[in-house]
């Protein structure tokens, strides 16, 4: 019987096609990391809240896809069996060791992420919006990632993140209410603001 966690089979003829298969995998994945690998950064971000941890996450999971080709299908989205690595990785390790060590997480406004476009309100109000979207749980978090930002479907979003899609879409539903509501509040600040200044004024 062959053993579906390493890349060699014991029979004879299967160590030769599974070594075979290990090696075209991992070429693949070493040829097309590059590309993915910002994206794959940027989900881990979203996942952490830190830029710390995205870099050690990104990296592990790296290391892990090619000590796991032999479990990728060549051909298929490499961003997204990444994408889920990383999710368990995060899940299973990384954030367990930060709880025990007590050293948190910290807002995701404060992640100190460059913004180039030119336009200087679409970067406020990205900033903004960042902000709101950093503030929602870690589970809405990284849903409104995989569908907004990603632009999967709510199929797709739904097994990366091993969810039902009714969970994909009631965690939507839940965020969008929620960044709604924190615009709402901060206008109305803005707005008696305005006020208490004209009063000050006349």
């Amino acid at each position: 019987m062959s053993d579906s966690t390493d890349p060699k089979v014991r029979t004879a003829g299967g160590t030769v096609i599974k070594s075979f298969e290990f090696r075209r995998n991992e070429a693949e994945i070493r040829e097309n990391l590059p590309g993915v690998f910002p994206r794959l950064w940027r989900f881990c971000l979203f996942q952490t809240g830190r830029r710390d941890r995205a870099d050690d996450l990104a990296q592990s999971t790296c290391l892990r896809a090619l000590e796991k080709a032999h479990q990728y299908s060549a051909g298929t989205h490499l961003d997204r069996w990444l994408f889920l690595m990383a999710k368990r990785i995060w899940l299973n390790e990384v954030r367990a060791a930060a709880v025990r060590s007590g050293r948190g997480l910290v807002a995701i406004e404060d992640m100190e992420i460059p913004d180039t476009r030119p336009d200087t309100e679409t970067n406020v109000l990205a900033g903004q919006v960042l902000k709101a979207i950093g503030e929602l749980p870690e589970a809405m978090r990284i849903t409104v990632l995989m569908v907004y930002v990603e632009r999967m479907s709510y199929r797709e979003a739904a097994d990366v993140l091993e969810i039902p899609i009714g969970t994909v879409m009631s965690r939507l539903a839940a965020a969008r209410k929620r960044i709604a509501a924190t615009f709402s509040q901060e206008g109305k600040e803005t707005c008696r603001e305005t006020a208490g200044h004209s009063r000050m004024r006349s």
